[in-house]
């Protein structure tokens, strides 16, 4: 069952944050959940498609407010910043059941990110018919920086990837590497093939999966409502967390332009982006050190008719300050957020709009865990 709190005013005051644009109440529609890191809505139910680090996937009914875990996932490996990570349903889901998902797993050499699809089946309470589409390569022995966002777009599977904490900066870094997937956004048919448009199929010792590169730790990615372009988030190394519009082929810089600063020594260990240095800049990044960042993990577009005044603009969780961004978006151009939830303590994992509510779904992150919905404030 639900239960409403109204945060907004009071800690804009403890905070002493401006007032938000739009006033807001927050309903905790399940509890307890084991360290959730992704969400996607089954059509025509208001039902929430979870999946949990540890190797689970859950179901959250929005009749009865009960979740339910089901069987079936895949095996994952757990260690660091591995697991069970995001989901995505099929184009065709209502008729073929089908999802998308990504994982740590282990391989020659250590761990990658997995790409896979399987089927749900309600009635059964699993996921069936497992199979591995994709594995980033190479293999790695780290535990960090999977990356692992997807989206689904013009039937082509999306899937940024991460960096795998590679300490190298120079331009020998793995994410300057166009013979490995690894700090890179891949482009998949379906089925999980390279289609032959992609830029670097072409191109000798360079992987054909690759989209862009150049890319840290990408854990938000969406699709602009009007434009159709991915855009993306990922971690800066001590600030510089970046917002980042894909274009194909492009190089995004990492870690040969960067704004954040070596988590070691406090010092800048690359130039800023500057005009002609051959890197695609970001729309938006933080700038060097911890006290202001934006560790990102979940994004989405703002599309509903709940809050109008948030229509358009950018849902960003973060997760080392405990907010929701709220930034606003004129073309590429994105400026500072709104900070929601600011002061309420949650790190911010995942973030939806309902598409028959148009409330905004907010998955927190730890090892008991709530799901909130942000609606309009009554008062």
């Amino acid at each position: 069952m639900k239960t409403t709190t109204t945060l907004t005013f009071v800690l804009a005051l403890i905070a002493g944050a401006p007032v938000l644009a739009q006033s807001y109440d927050v309903e905790t529609l399940a509890k307890g959940l084991d360290r959730p890191w992704a969400m996607t809505f089954l059509p025509d139910s208001g039902d929430i498609l979870m999946t949990g680090r540890g190797g689970i996937f859950l179901l959250y009914d929005a009749a009865s407010g009960a979740v339910s875990e089901l069987d079936g996932a895949p095996d994952v490996s757990t260690a660091g910043q591995g697991g069970l990570l995001d989901v995505a349903l099929a184009p065709d889901f209502a008729d073929s059941n089908v999802i998308y998902m990504t994982w740590a797993g282990s391989v020659a050499g250590g761990t990658t990110t997995h790409l896979g699809r399987g089927t749900l089946d309600r009635l059964a309470g699993t996921v069936t018919d497992i199979e591995t589409l994709f594995q980033v390569s190479p293999g790695i022995a780290s535990n960090a920086h999977y990356g692992s966002r997807i989206v689904i777009h013009d039937d082509h599977i999306y899937m940024g990837t991460g960096d795998r904490n590679s300490k190298a900066f120079g331009p020998d870094h793995i994410a300057q590497d166009l013979s490995s997937e690894n700090g890179s956004v891949i482009r998949l048919t379906l089925d999980g093939t390279v289609p032959d448009d992609n830029p670097f199929v072409d191109i000798e010792n360079a992987a054909p999966a690759i989209w862009s590169y150049g890319h840290r730790n990408i854990q938000a990615m969406t699709v602009h409502p009007d434009t159709g372009d991915i855009w993306l988030a990922e971690h800066g190394e001590a600030g510089g967390d970046e917002i980042n519009i894909v274009a194909r082929g492009e190089n995004y810089g990492w870690p040969l332009a960067a704004y954040g600063v070596d988590y070691r020594t406090g010092e800048q260990f690359a130039p800023t982006h500057q005009d002609g240095d051959g890197f695609v800049a970001p729309a938006y990044h933080s700038g060097p050190g911890r006290n202001d960042h934006f560790p990102p993990s979940g994004m989405t577009f703002y599309d509903g008719d709940a809050f109008p005044d948030w229509q358009g603009h950018l849902l960003v969780g973060n997760l080392f300050h405990r907010y929701l961004g709220v930034f606003p978006v004129d073309g590429a151009q994105v400026s500072d957020p709104e900070r929601v939830l600011d002061g309420a303590g949650y790190r911010i994992r995942d973030v939806a709009v309902g598409p028959q509510d148009g409330y905004i779904y907010v998955l927190t992150d730890g090892d008991n865990a709530p799901l909130l919905r942000l609606v309009p404030s009554e008062g």
